[in-house]
């Protein structure tokens, strides 16, 4: 079996979301459970583009939709560990925005999960992806630099 490889790209990140994992988080294996890593991550990603005024509902008139999803796991994590959540986006080409998300233990700095989005704004009028609007470049170009 091919492991799933991301590298996270440190220089690119954004927003970093402090999260604890919650009893209900927890799996058979006492440990997070996938369902819960979707659900901090999308928690986190949201609050990311919020704080830019970029709501994923609403992206300069676009609501976005996630078109693919891919998470390495590397460590566990247990009730009631605080977690830090960093999101990266690199520069937007094309239709995609790519977003990248590390979960890391507060305390040790030990990395969870790496994860990578392709995330895409749809015209609703047509169903159809647009590319990226130049304000949401800017809006990421500017969280990058800062």
């Amino acid at each position: 079996m091919e492991r799933v490889k991301l590298d996270f790209p440190a220089e690119t990140v954004i927003h970093c979301h402090p999260l604890t994992v919650r009893v209900t988080d927890m799996n058979y294996g006492r440990h997070l459970g996938h369902d819960a890593i979707v659900s901090l991550l999308h928690e986190a990603r949201v609050q990311a583009f919020a704080a830019l005024n970029l709501p994923e509902w609403d992206i300069c008139g676009y609501p976005s939709l996630v078109a693919d999803l891919a998470i390495q796991y590397l460590s566990e994590a247990r009730w009631p560990d605080a977690l830090i959540i960093e999101t990266a986006v690199p520069a937007p080409q094309g239709k995609a925005l790519t977003i990248y998300q590390r979960i890391r233990q507060s305390e040790s700095q030990k990395i969870v999960a790496t994860a990578r989005v392709n995330q895409l704004l749809i015209d609703l009028n047509t169903g159809a992806p647009v590319d990226v609007p130049a304000e949401v470049k800017h809006a990421l170009s500017l969280a990058r630099s800062g």
